[in-house]
């Protein structure tokens, strides 16, 4: 097994293309060609992290957060993140971040902080847009089912009931050859007019290259003529943030309790309470005041999240209670999930979880 299969897995999970533009995921260092000796999990990728992997016959490190975020333009080993890059090139050991793709997950970062919390009837808060793509192709009616297949086989054509040919009146969808036209592949002296029917199919973006290759190499024309758009759909299986409902209602300051022993928080920093009952909780690991607004008009009763500036208390505005629950500790369950997935699809060798505390924040 090589580095690039361990990501593959990983991208079943979190295609990286869901990933923000702003977020540098995928491979960081390495070589993805690479044999694999071992795989450690961990939210951050730390010096401490790099030497727990060299003691552990591990050469690559699967990390939450990218320990490459902004350009570098030197490796002189001032800074801790030249330090570790430098440390892991010289130990041949590879480094993979996935960050904001998990985050994005339907079965990431947010969903699990939602199974903490016990939360049911689970729904992404800010779907992402975008994601959601149509090719469109014209193909001999011959033809049309077994290029249909072979594009369902590469993953097009499973989101709601989009695929389609489009239909005239007469519920014959046809496109007709000229006498100077190609239609199809065939022998000289052999060419003759193609009805043809038009082929419409939904494929999610992350998908693109691999929908492509499969309609080069199924579709019976030499010249394939193809078109491919973007939808404006919001994609409900992928996005950030997600919003879930407590079994039974319960008082804000005790559930408040409840969410800090949970998420083994050692403090929790909240906006004025309400006097309301909990019912619906909105959630985003990480740095998430951007969201306050969508959790207003998700409905819910309180927004767990982190990083909260002073202002952003202000936002609640009487409407929900935010509450800040530290960065870490919002991620903090994420690498478990991760060596609990990795360790079901690979098993001829140990996914080991990294012992190492990388939390920067202090409490007294």
């Amino acid at each position: 097994m090589v580095v690039q299969d361990v990501i593959n897995h990983l991208q079943d999970l979190a295609p990286l293309a869901y990933a923000e533009d702003f977020d540098n995921v995928g491979l960081l260092v390495g070589d993805k060609n690479q044999k694999i000796t071992g795989v450690l999990v961990t939210l951050d990728t730390l010096e401490a992290v790099v030497d727990e992997a060299i003691e552990n016959n591990c050469n690559l490190i699967v990390s939450f957060h990218p320990i490459i975020f902004k350009g570098l333009k030197k490796l002189t080993g001032k800074s801790y993140v030249e330090r570790v890059v430098i440390k892991a090139i010289q130990n041949n050991i590879a480094i993979f971040a996935i960050h904001t793709a998990l985050d994005n997950a339907l079965q990431g970062v947010n969903s699990i902080i939602c199974d903490q919390l016990e939360l049911k009837n689970k729904q992404i808060l800010i779907p992402q847009k975008g994601t959601i793509k149509k090719l469109t192709t014209y193909v001999p009616k011959a033809n049309a089912d077994a290029l249909r297949q072979s594009l369902f086989q590469a993953g097009a054509g499973s989101i709601g009931n989009y695929d389609h040919c489009s239909f005239n009146a007469n519920g014959i969808g046809t496109f007709k050859g000229n006498d100077d036209s190609n239609p199809v592949v065939g022998q000289p002296g052999q060419l003759q007019k193609e009805e043809e029917t038009q082929l419409n199919i939904t494929f999610h973006k992350h998908l693109e290259s691999k929908v492509l290759k499969t309609l080069f190499q199924a579709h019976p024309y030499e010249e394939v003529a193809y078109e491919i758009t973007t939808l404006d759909n919001t994609n409900q299986h992928i996005g950030m943030g997600m919003i879930g409902e407590l079994k039974n209602p319960q008082p804000e300051k005790e559930f408040l309790g409840f969410v800090k022993k949970r998420m083994n928080a050692s403090s929790v920093r909240h906006s004025q309470f309400l006097d309301k009952s909990v019912k619906k909780v909105a959630v985003l690991g990480g740095s998430g005041a951007f969201a306050i607004g969508a959790a207003k008009v998700a409905g819910a009763d309180i927004f767990i999240t982190a990083d909260l500036k002073y202002h952003d208390f202000f936002t609640a505005e009487k409407d929900i209670v935010v509450a800040d629950i530290g960065h870490y500790e919002s991620e903090q369950f994420t690498k478990t999930f991760l060596v609990d997935y990795l360790s079901k699809k690979i098993t001829n060798f140990a996914i080991i979880l990294s012992n190492t505390n990388t939390n920067p924040v202090k409490y007294l």
